[in-house]
């Protein structure tokens, strides 16, 4: 039998194997019984090319990659939940009010169970009530929850952590102030956290919600000194996490939708050494973006493996509690609004701003073992900088910007943790019956 060229066999049978792993793939189904019911839906909402991007302003003429948003809502029958993720700088009040009502308008979800997350891109546009981009975001964000709504099916979830290296603490202090450094020994999480959704009906999952910490400004101008792009990357991107999504999505191919949660991350950045940092290019956005998704797809691999598939739940409380309080401004006191948000035994804490590192830690400590933490920074409305207590004492870029005052920090982790009791229902004060 006349057998193939070398370099034509090799690609061959290479095509037969990945198309017989894809039918094996296909192939494997495992039980899901939950009362948890989910549908995802994401939206290309990118502008026009010529379109000014925001965090650190410079001239675009271009695009490299989409700008998303994504739509996961949930529900088990006696409470629904939505939370939107948005490839942008930040969720203004006015945005975070517009969207919800869109959303509560072309679906059961209550306002007050809506979580709307940005991502904090500085490659992407900003958002305004005056320009036309902007209302079509909300329509298009509105028809995608609609059909996230109208794809729920039961699922289960698995839950991984993995590690990436390219983040890093931008806060030095050195003779008594904090200056912008580089800093490899200061503060910082490392960590990524991943919610994966799975039907049971393949590997393939469903949805990924991805966590992790820092700045999403591998394209921004830097110290405006570093070729190639002394200027900054000169068009539109979703930055690495817009990287990371796409990666994951290639990976579990077409049945999957990535979506991203930024944490605390006021104080964390690439780590692209220069003076003081230096613009990103192809091969820093290939290794942050990469180097997340490969950490998604870890931690969502093994976390369908037999022995965590047997730790799954079946039961998964829904509880969703958002409060306002005043915080002292240096101007003048501040509304922020906090949310907590119980998804079975994971615990999404919101923050309306850029919180320092130290909050997460902070947060995850007094939660203790009573569920998962996940704090999200940049979600449900825009505060700027929220510094810790102690680092006003140094001064530096992030206090001196920060509309607050150092005794904002005790009043913002006291009613977290005020509404991670009303959502865990663990301590007896959650018991009371509410006055009317």
């Amino acid at each position: 039998m006349k057998s193939f060229p070398r370099i034509v066999a090799l690609p061959f049978m290479v095509a037969i194997y990945m198309g017989g792993a894809l039918a094996l793939a296909e192939d494997y189904h495992f039980p899901v019984e939950s009362n948890l019911r989910v549908g995802i839906a994401k939206v290309d909402i990118t502008p026009p090319a010529d379109t000014p991007v925001v965090g650190h302003v410079r001239p675009t003429n271009g695009i490299r990659d989409p700008i998303r948003a994504g739509v996961l809502v949930l529900s088990n029958g006696e409470t629904q939940v939505a939370i939107v993720t948005l490839d942008l700088i930040s969720a203004s009040g006015e945005m975070v009010t517009q969207l919800r009502q869109a959303i509560a308008s072309k679906t059961k979800t209550p306002e007050k169970n809506i979580m709307i997350a940005s991502s904090h891109n500085h490659s992407g546009p900003g958002w305004s009530t005056e320009v036309a981009w902007s209302r079509t975001v909300v329509t298009k964000i509105a028809a995608a929850a609609e059909d996230a709504e109208k794809s729920m099916r039961p699922v289960t979830i698995g839950y991984g952590e993995d590690r990436i290296d390219f983040n890093i603490n931008r806060r030095k202090v050195i003779d008594g102030r904090a200056l912008v450094r580089l800093d490899p020994n200061g503060p910082c999480d490392h960590r990524v956290k991943v919610l994966r959704f799975d039907d049971g009906k393949s590997l393939e999952p469903m949805g990924i919600l991805m966590h992790a910490v820092c700045h999403p400004c591998v394209f921004t101008w830097g110290d405006k000194l570093t070729p190639p792009y002394p200027k900054g990357f000169p068009k539109i991107s979703a930055d690495f996490p817009g990287e990371a999504q796409s990666f994951v999505e290639k990976v579990y191919g077409t049945k999957t939708q990535a979506m991203f949660l930024q944490g605390c991350a006021g104080d964390i950045r690439p780590n692209l050494p220069g003076i003081p940092y230096r613009c990103g290019d192809e091969a820093d956005i290939k290794w942050t973006g990469r180097s997340l998704g490969c950490a998604v797809v870890r931690a969502a691999d093994k976390s369908v493996i037999r022995e965590e598939l047997a730790k799954r739940k079946s039961i998964y409380p829904l509880k969703c509690s958002t409060s306002v309080i005043e915080l002292p401004g240096k101007k003048e006191k501040l509304n922020c609004e906090m949310q907590a948000m119980r998804v079975g035994d994971f615990l999404l804490l919101t923050i309306p701003g850029e919180p320092m590192v130290e909050y997460g830690f902070k947060i995850e400590k007094a939660i203790a073992d009573r569920a998962i933490p996940i704090v999200i920074g940049y979600a449900n409305g825009n505060l700027g900088y929220i510094c810790t207590a102690e680092s006003h004492k140094y001064g530096g870029y992030e206090p001196n910007m920060s509309p607050l005052l150092p005794e904002a920090e005790p009043l913002i982790l006291a009613e977290l943790g005020r509404l991670a009791d009303k959502v865990l229902a663990d301590v007896f004060e959650s018991f009371k019956p509410e006055k009317k």
